[in-house]
């Protein structure tokens, strides 16, 4: 089919134009087709090379364009192109799958098999060829497994980044492929480094590069650094591209934070942050052991307590004047650090820190620390993400800002990203341990729990992100490509690739990422799980999909851990992300009763009428509360009644001091199998069938260590009973 054919469907009096447009629509596009077409060097290499041989080289194209305007196209990515013979499908009515090669061998009057064909299309142009005998070479425009990447990106793009075009990204995916098709291949952390993070960095470079443009300016002397450990990635590339031209700071939230305390309360928000810590963990921090502080830990089992806990007690637990004069020291130690790693750090007047982001808590902390004393610079964060709202309390000299920022993207989907960012800093940070003080000009390090293993694979992953640094700006230059000219586009289209990474990972992402720990390192040395498909499935059974969506750490990568269960899981929880997912859809409703029997140990039994609820996962969901003092070993719950023949998903227990504690409490034990009596059931994995009409499970009740205790059932019906839920 022509394109004028095309565009006579086009609704022209929708859009307030006449049938006497269409030419001008078809110009149109040809005008953007020309602007928008790139010639490949590398097939222009080959062409000029077959030429040069003395072949007959040409074009054979499935398009709408007819010939002329296909030579103009062609001419006019490549002037003085020339060929031997050019064929359009649209001139002939039928395309390469079908007639063409035909009428090409028939009107040429060659020899098929002294012909070779180069193209894209696995069916039009390989098996094509080869069924009129011609050599095929395929080049495809990108394998398989990138093509997917691409799909899952453009859908999340047009989800997270409402009223942008997803059609034009600069040319940033043709950069992709064509950085990929030049790379030797490598290992698969390696081409995830080159395909998936290797281009959001390198945007985010040049990012920086813009803000220090911007910060720049008459009698300003500005300096760059760029935040250790999450940093490290990003000062690599930085020296790859740009040379010696920054510096890389080993200073955490940690070190900040207590250098600029000249009160207790910069201690107290920085230990509220901590999950758990105990005395040891507690002196390694705060360089102090006061007879207080250990008497509190003592009082606690195992000698571990809450930060929140912690942080609560301090002020009655510890002299401020302590607290001060330990942060004098560390704040004396950090600026001779300071003044050593950065030159010429007297004569600064800007200062911009680079890292991944989020809401600049060392950025302030430095700011106090310069204000204490009497330092003038002025701070600037390069923030790969921002917590847009957390910049409202900045200096009013100093400024921060975002390359995904809220007007990238919604403020939830930004917690969102957030609530999962622990994979992106495990691969970005450096191989050390984290700072915890100085010695003259050297970092004092934490020791670095993270296995070797972990630490090997992120080295290689950033390998393939430094791979593609280094090649994409020849690239660019062989393709006239521009991809991070317009910072809007260009970030747009990085939070699509980074989302499609941390939200929707394929099955060989999960696999090579799915083992990595995160290093806490805020007052334990422990490593939490990254990914744990279990506890997901154990929060949906007892608390439902939208709870499930909003758990606490760990896991560390939520939505890895929903992708494991399924990737239709992991989409339902990127539409959480989004508010795209609508309650009264996914959520549960009412669907009828049943009685259920609770069995005492002293052989007494009752009947108690609980509620079946249905939910947007075709899932049937009961839950039933239990207090200590009814003293109940065993509940009979008759499957057979209303779902003789289904998935048995699990059986999970909640406790709680009342009801509604234990109802929403994401501390979800989940029953072992084989600990569950089947009674008058066939069991086959996780599906059941009835054998009689009082096919029951039978769940033995664990000895409660608090009032109340709700344990719940997840199924997927296969079949009703006579006590239907619909």
């Amino acid at each position: 089919m022509r394109i004028d054919e095309i565009y006579s469907y086009f609704p022209f009096r929708l859009f307030g134009l006449s049938r006497s447009d269409l030419n001008d629509l078809v110009e149109s596009e040809f005008a953007a087709e020309v602007e928008l077409c790139r010639a490949n060097p590398d097939m222009i290499r080959q062409y000029l090379d077959m030429k040069r041989a003395g072949h007959r080289v040409g074009f054979i194209s499935d398009t709408y364009w007819d010939t002329g305007r296909l030579a103009r196209l062609l001419r006019a990515c490549h002037p003085g192109l020339v060929w031997d013979f050019l064929y359009a499908s649209c001139d002939h009515g039928s395309g390469k799958s079908d007639a063409l090669f035909a009428i090409y061998i028939s009107e040429q009057g060659i020899d098929a098999g002294a012909s070779f064909h180069v193209g894209d299309n696995e069916r039009a142009d390989i098996k094509g060829a080869k069924r009129h005998g011609i050599q095929p070479r395929y080049y495809p425009q990108a394998t398989a497994q990138l093509a997917s990447k691409f799909q899952r990106e453009t859908a999340l793009f047009e989800l997270l980044c409402t009223g942008a075009p997803s059609r034009l990204d600069h040319a940033a995916q043709t950069l992709r492929r064509m950085v990929a098709a030049r790379s030797a291949e490598r290992g698969q952390a390696f081409h995830l480094g080159l395909t998936v993070l290797g281009p959001v960095m390198t945007a985010f470079d040049a990012f920086v590069t813009r803000r220090c443009v911007e910060i720049a300016g008459p009698g300003r002397q500005v300096a760059l650094g760029f935040l250790g450990r999450d940093g490290s990635l990003s000062h690599r590339i930085r020296e790859e591209l740009h040379g010696p031209t920054s510096a890389y700071l080993e200073i955490n939230r940690r070190v900040s934070l207590i250098a600029s305390a000249d009160t207790m309360q910069p201690l107290v928000e920085l230990l509220s942050k901590v999950f758990k810590i105990d005395a040891p963990a507690f002196r390694d921090m705060v360089k102090i052991m006061p007879p207080k502080v250990a008497a509190f830990f003592a009082a606690f089992p195992s000698g571990i307590a809450s930060g929140e806990e912690l942080a609560a007690a301090l002020p009655g637990l510890i002299d401020p004047a302590e607290i001060v004069a330990l942060a004098a020291g560390l704040r004396a130690r950090l600026l001779a650090y300071l003044r050593h790693t950065i030159p010429g750090f007297d004569d600064c007047t800007d200062l911009v820190l680079a890292d991944l982001g989020y809401s600049g808590s060392v950025q302030k902390a430095l700011r106090r620390i310069f204000d204490l004393e009497g330092i003038g610079i002025r701070l600037h964060g390069a923030y790969l993400m921002s917590l847009d709202d957390g910049f409202d309390d900045l200096a009013e000299e100093d400024s921060a800002e975002g390359f995904i920022s809220d007007l990238v993207v919604t403020p939830h989907v930004k917690r969102m990203l957030i609530r999962n960012v622990a994979l992106l800093e495990q691969i970005c940070c450096s191989a050390d341990g984290s700072v915890r003080d100085y010695d003259g000009n050297q970092v004092l390090r934490e020791i670095n729990p993270r296995p070797a293993d972990q630490i090997a694979l992120a080295a290689e992953i950033q390998a393939g992100v430094l791979a593609f640094a280094e090649s994409a700006e020849d690239v660019a230059l062989d393709f006239c490509l521009e991809p991070y000219a317009d910072p809007a586009v260009a970030a747009r289209w990085c939070v699509a690739t980074l989302t499609r990474l941390l939200l929707l990972p394929d099955h060989d992402e999960l696999t090579l990422l799915g083992g990595l720990k995160h290093d806490v390192n805020l007052g334990t040395h422990a490593l939490a799980p990254m990914i744990d498909g279990d506890f997901i499935r154990r929060q949906i059974t007892a608390r439902g999909l939208s709870a499930a969506c909003t758990a606490l750490a760990p896991p560390m990568w939520l939505a890895g851990s929903f992708a494991q269960l399924s990737p239709s899981h992991a989409y339902f929880y990127a539409l959480f992300g989004a508010n795209r997912l609508p309650a009264d859809v996914f959520e549960e409703r009412p669907c009828g009763q049943v009685q259920v029997g609770l069995f005492r140990g002293n052989g007494e039994a009752t009947l108690e009428t609980v509620t079946v609820h249905h939910n947007g996962l075709g899932e049937l969901r009961l839950r039933i509360p239990l207090s200590r003092s009814m003293a109940v070993t065993i509940i009979a719950l008759p499957l057979a009644t209303f779902a003789p023949d289904g998935l048995l998903h699990g059986v999970t227990v909640q406790q709680g001091d009342d009801a509604r504690d234990a109802a929403e409490s994401q501390d979800v034990t989940g029953l072992a199998e084989d600990g569950l009596i089947f009674a008058g059931l066939q069991r086959t994995g996780s599906h059941y069938r009835t054998e009689t009409e009082d096919g029951c499970l039978l769940i033995p009740v664990a000895p409660m260590t608090q009032d109340i205790a709700v344990y719940s059932v997840a199924i997927t019906p296969l079949r009703s009973g006579p006590k239907k839920c619909a």
